[in-house]
């Protein structure tokens, strides 16, 4: 097992505490070595500092050639990569396997988007002069990645960083140091030259550390609300640095006037339970009309949920044989057992179960998905719960129902199941989310546009095809080959004669 620290070019181990990363697929660690301490951090702030400079005077292009070989290592190596995601997250492979190309895909889109967002406009003025909007690097920023996509969400911010000249230190989440240390071996593979990007994994206290550097120019986050509005408070004031903060969400799935229940109820299960319900954007408030149709479809959602399998991917096991299921584990026990109370105080407040989210093995993170009609309690706590825990609201009428939809703090995604084109529309206009899907998965998000919340849910960065905005920022200039005195003066001035 390795577990090292990647600073300036060179792999070394940590200062820090130890730490290991455990796969919830075996309770055993993949990933075994010592955080990095303050120290680490400031070693890996300063190699990225003096490589800014060269890094940000090489052309487009030659940043644009190191990050398409990047792809094709990434592409070489897709499966090693799949399997890797596979086996610190739990994750079924099927799953690992198209966040790995959600990763290679998003060279291209970003390289598209840099072209398109931060291309040199310019406009010619009277007097030979020309205006020029051209776009600036920050210098030394942080990327704080996640443990649901340990691959694809870093990668989003580290490739945009890259190609607006920006150096980078990376920190991990302290579940997932394994993929992030394969990635950065296929940066160091690229040719990435030294102290362009740092790898300084490690848990809170890395963190803070790494937020709080004099050094630090900028950081984008991943990850949850709690430790985003830390972040954003801790940034307070420092007007020199930009924060991107992309979070969770209380998020709303409205079911009302479909004709295929059938079909409402399937993508009901993709929004709500696909991750194991570890998607930012997963459905978590369910939202119905109070009447027959309501009653109808909660009958086939729950029929189609107890066709839900749970468990290890095969591929993952010895052997290898038989049929993956929908959801594997959830990333560690701490995290089941945070479900499972979070559905054990809900009942204590007045909640129905309908479906029970209930351990499948003691010592290991398998929940089958849970359905929890919540329509009767009072001050229902406005919380993200990060598993397989959808909450049923029943309300009175469409009206209470987009408010409903709205109520909570977080604005990440919000979606509607409706044949109503008419509803649609109001929805859209109401809705006060970042993501607002119209009989499509919430969990369904194209890298072709933004994505992001605001909010509990982020701060105006959104990030996707967006994130070449918060990775530069524009300088506007105006040019001219010469000095020249104008024909016409100002107002009130005159110059002296110097014809002799």
């Amino acid at each position: 097992m390795s577990g090292r620290l990647y600073i300036n070019g060179v792999w070394q181990k940590g200062q820090g505490a130890t730490m290991d990363s455990v796969s919830p697929l075996t309770n055993d660690p993949v990933w075994s070595g010592c955080t990095a301490s303050a120290d680490d951090v400031d070693q890996a702030m300063k190699a990225a500092r003096a490589a800014f400079k060269p890094w940000a005077r090489r052309t487009l292009q030659e940043r644009i050639a190191i990050v398409q070989r990047y792809r094709d290592i990434l592409e070489a190596c897709k499966e090693d990569m799949a399997r890797t995601i596979a086996l610190e997250t739990g994750k079924t492979l099927w799953e690992s396997r198209t966040e790995v190309a959600a990763m290679i895909g998003k060279v291209a889109l970003s390289i598209d988007s840099h072209d398109k967002r931060t291309g040199v406009t310019s406009k010619d003025m009277p007097g030979g002069v020309t205006a020029v909007v051209s776009h600036r690097p920050h210098g030394v920023v942080a990327v704080f990645g996640p443990y649901n996509f340990p691959g694809h969400l870093p990668n989003g911010h580290i490739i945009p960083a890259f190609l607006a000249g920006n150096t980078v230190v990376y920190k991990p989440s302290d579940l997932t140091p394994l993929v992030a240390e394969r990635m950065t071996k296929f940066w160091e593979e690229a040719g990435l030259p030294e102290g362009v990007l740092n790898l300084v994994p490690g848990g809170r206290e890395t963190g803070v550390a790494l937020a709080g550097h004099e050094e630090l120019d900028g950081l984008f986050f991943t990850g949850s609300s709690a430790t985003g509005e830390l972040l954003h408070k801790q940034f307070a004031g420092q007007t020199g640095k930009i924060l991107a903060l992309e979070m969770g969400g209380n998020n709303p799935l409205i079911v009302h006037g479909v004709r295929d229940l059938r079909a409402a109820a399937y993508n009901t299960i993709q929004s709500a339970f696909v991750t194991t319900g570890q998607r930012c954007t997963c459905a978590r408030r369910l939202i119905l009309v109070d009447g027959p149709e309501a009653g109808a479809f909660l009958k086939e959602l729950q029929a189609q949920m107890d066709g839900i399998s749970v468990g290890p991917d095969p591929e993952m096991l010895p052997g290898g044989l038989g049929e993956p299921p929908f959801i594997g584990p959830l990333v560690s026990n701490s995290a089941a057992d945070a479900i499972l109370k979070a559905q054990s105080d809900l009942v204590e407040k007045g909640a129905v179960v309908l479906r029970e989210a209930r351990r499948l093995d003691k010592d290991k993170p398998y929940l089958t998905p849970g359905l929890i009609d919540v329509s009767a309690v009072e001050n229902l706590p406005d919380e993200e719960h990060f598993g397989p825990l959808l909450k049923v609201i029943r309300v009175a009428d469409l009206d209470a129902a987009i408010r409903e939809a709205n109520n909570t703090r977080y604005g990440l995604s919000a979606g509607l199941f409706s044949d109503d084109r008419a509803l649609w529309d109001d929805f859209l206009l109401e809705s006060t989310a970042g993501i607002v899907n119209w009989n499509r998965p919430l969990t369904g998000a194209s890298g072709a546009a933004p994505f992001g919340g605001t909010g509990a849910s982020g701060n105006h960065r959104p990030s996707a095809f967006y994130a070449a905005d918060y990775a530069a920022y524009p300088v506007a200039t105006m040019q001219a080959d010469a000095l020249v005195v104008p024909d016409a003066l100002a107002p009130g001035l005159t110059l002296p004669d110097n014809k002799a």
